[in-house]
């Protein structure tokens, strides 16, 4: 008997905390202005997506006391954008990512209940921590905290989170059939937390929303980070889309589960997805080139450099050699405070293998970057790419994709219009929603059937 297909879950991120908005497109718009998250979030909806992913920018992105090209110069805060999209749509999921690092439990219960109530049951909480100084400095004394130190904060708090939540839990909770008030007795909202992190106590004052608590998302790819998604995420926002590694992660995070009491399907793993689509496939990879031109700058291209030679190289020319002198391996003096979680662990031999790529291929600087950094993940005609999307979550490399368009806010339109009827046609993709909540959309439980779920494993 064959094995029934899986149906395919697809998101859409909303670019520019990131490397692959292209700025210089006469079609980019604004990232400030309503009417560009709208028109996302619209898109999005009108595709049947399970939601829109709203990434966090705490700071302007910056190398050397410079503000550089690869972030948005200004962004809404997210919680306002997410409350005022829930206006203009009406099934689509609304996740944030919130950081647990800077933030306190009852201020982000409080928000990310109210959204819930005013979605209808729509909100979802990306979990972070954050790990910068230069971010830190906004917040806190001493910039960043150490990663042993940021997961242990982020554990209790989403821990405190779920207790606010929870804390008007319970058949007592009625409305009153005339006001719609909800009446309770003395205990409502009522919370005592005592713990490492906070010691708080007092009564949440937002009642149960529609999901009991928003799903939760975590982005974390450390050992530690994979162990906390394991233990309390509805999903992974996940940077593995090659099949190999993608597919490495899949069954390396969904073996953590038992250990916790939960099933594989308790947890969704979607990695972020770029994309680019032609007529034909060679019309698409030859965009994608171009693409991936406009996406590296030559400023970006140094920028990029410096993380790994942790030197300033803004004398270099990127149109020229890699630098001859070799990366300085002591104290991070380019992004302070991301020792603990270098994308780079090795510089000295990640320098060599640049170099000896360079020397073979006789790249710049910038071409080097253009061909190491991350490319697009699904590049062909829109049948090649429904093709291939439905392959990786048939194959258990995913359960689904977050697209990352290049182009804000029309970049996303060509997917809908074109490679989602396919994927409906093939039966993967739903062609409208079934349920009212972001929980129905993913298939996942109300947090109060999971925990029964769990008690009785």
């Amino acid at each position: 008997m064959s094995k029934p297909l899986k149906q395919i879950h697809l998101a859409a991120h909303f670019p520019g905390v990131n490397n692959t908005t292209v700025w210089s497109d006469p079609a980019a718009g604004s990232h400030i202005e309503f009417a560009s998250f709208a028109h996302f979030a619209r898109t999005a909806e009108r595709a049947k997506f399970d939601f829109l992913f709203l990434a966090e920018g705490l700071r302007l992105r910056e190398q050397g006391g410079q503000i550089y090209d690869l972030d948005v110069v200004g962004r809404p805060d997210t919680f306002t954008v997410l409350a005022a999209l829930a206006a203009v749509t009406d099934r689509l999921g609304l996740t944030g990512t919130i950081n647990s690092t800077f933030n306190e439990p009852y201020e982000v219960a409080r928000q990310f209940a109210s959204l819930d109530h005013l979605s209808g049951g729509r909100s979802a909480w990306n979990v972070v921590t954050s790990w910068d100084a230069f971010t830190g400095e906004n917040f806190r004394r001493g910039g960043f905290l150490p990663q042993e130190e940021r997961y242990a904060r982020a554990k209790e708090f989403l821990a405190t989170a779920h207790e606010l939540f929870d804390s008007w839990h319970g058949d007592e909770i009625v409305a009153d059939p005339v006001t719609g008030t909800f009446l309770r007795d003395a205990k409502a909202g009522a919370f005592v937390h005592q713990g490492p992190q906070f010691d708080i106590h007092g009564r949440f004052d937002v009642p149960r929303s529609p999901q009991g608590r928003p799903v939760i998302f975590q982005a974390g790819d450390s050992e530690e980070g994979r162990e906390f998604a394991a233990a309390g995420a509805d999903a992974i926002f996940s940077r593995y889309a090659s099949w190999d590694d993608g597919r490495a992660f899949y069954d390396d995070v969904k073996k953590r589960l038992a250990k916790y009491g939960r099933g594989k399907d308790q947890l969704l793993i979607l990695p972020a997805a770029t994309f680019v689509l032609g007529d034909t496939d060679a019309e698409a990879e030859e965009l994608a080139g171009q693409v991936r031109r406009q996406q590296v700058s030559g400023a970006t291209a140094i920028k990029h450099l410096e993380f790994v030679w942790n030197r300033d190289l803004s004398s270099y020319d990127p149109e020229g050699p890699l630098p001859d002198i070799d990366p300085d391996t002591g104290e991070d003096h380019i992004a302070r405070g991301r020792a603990q979680v270098r994308m780079y662990r090795d510089r000295l031999a990640t320098a060599r293998e640049w170099r000896e790529l360079a020397a073979a291929h006789h790249w710049s600087i910038r071409d080097l970057v253009i061909h190491t950094g991350n490319r697009q993940t699904f590049v062909g005609s829109p049948a090649t790419v429904a093709r291939t999307i439905n392959e990786f979550v048939q194959g258990d490399v995913s359960d689904g994709f977050i697209l990352v368009p290049h182009i804000t806010p029309g970049g996303l339109d060509p997917f809908a219009d074109k490679v989602v009827p396919l994927l409906q046609e093939q039966g993967v993709f739903r062609t409208d929603y079934e349920g009212t909540t972001l929980r129905d959309h993913l298939g996942l439980a109300h947090p109060d059937e999971a925990d029964q779920r769990r008690v009785a494993s």
